[in-house]
């Protein structure tokens, strides 16, 4: 039975619903979760630009301090009921690399547990950046100025590869958020590669660095995906290296926790 469920969002999400923490920890408990950690979407670097055509990707510097205390005191209230733990996902993103080291540094002690994320790529043809998972249209256009869907795959996981290896500091996430995200829009834009060898490597790299996986249930929802992220074959892989995966509902609203759960290989460990 898994009994964490470690990447859920609340109210501070811009893209999100107004759902309360008490209703996130409520449903927790009513499905039988032991421990929960909020990993609300962490501010972006104050010189970078959302890209997004909604620039709703994060919460705002100013609204931290909220988020954190209102976790404190929601962790505190549940504490014989639930183990909450205070957390964020932060993006990864390649060439920011220093400046978000230097907002774990400031921050990172106040958490404890959270994910590293890659939403976030670079262009190299036009040095710009770009979401890949914010919408088929999107995607589509991404195709046109990356060249192919295979150039996006290439992209995304020298990414990932790039956010492992990374010198983010001390306070550094050491999950890995939903490896394989670029998948969203599968079912519209097909890679040709099946990128075997590209998350093995991953894989790999996590297993060196002592990391662990978000095995994230969101994807099973997805209308353009329809599998978890990561897939089954690359869990099987996983767990061949003794990788521990984390079950993640990534919910953005209440109902959303335990998305994905009839599709887990896995127990959480």
């Amino acid at each position: 039975m898994v009994t964490r469920d470690g990447h859920i969002h609340t109210h501070f999400c811009p893209h999100g619903t107004k759902d309360s923490f008490t209703q996130y920890v409520e449903r927790a408990i009513s499905l039988g979760f032991k421990e929960i950690t909020f990993t609300e979407h962490a501010p972006l670097p104050d010189n970078f630009e959302d890209t997004t055509p909604t620039k709703d990707s994060s919460i705002k510097i100013e609204e931290l301090p909220n988020y954190l205390k209102e976790v404190q005191q929601i962790k505190d209230f549940y504490r014989d009921q639930l183990k909450i733990n205070i957390g964020l996902e932060v993006d990864y993103i390649e060439g920011y690399e220093s400046e978000i080291k230097n907002f774990l540094l400031e921050w990172g002690h106040f958490l404890d547990d959270s994910i590293l994320s890659v939403h976030f790529l670079k262009n190299n043809n036009t040095n710009k950046y770009d979401c890949v998972d914010y919408s088929p249209e999107l995607f589509s256009i991404m195709i046109e100025e990356y060249g192919s869907v295979d150039k996006i795959y290439n992209c995304y996981y020298n990414t990932i590869l790039k956010s492992i290896r990374a010198d983010l500091g001390p306070y550094k996430p050491v999950r890995i958020g939903h490896i394989t995200l670029v998948n969203k829009f599968q079912l519209l834009y097909k890679a040709k590669d099946v990128y075997y060898k590209n998350l093995l490597t991953i894989l790999q790299e996590v297993k060196k660095r002592g990391y662990t996986l978000d095995y994230n249930g969101a994807g099973v929802n997805k209308l353009y995906c329809k599998e978890p992220y990561p897939p089954n074959w690359v869990v099987e892989e996983a767990k061949k290296l003794n990788i521990p995966l984390v079950y993640g509902s990534d919910a953005h609203q209440a109902m959303d926790l335990g998305q994905g759960l009839d599709r887990l290989l896995i127990n959480n460990r």
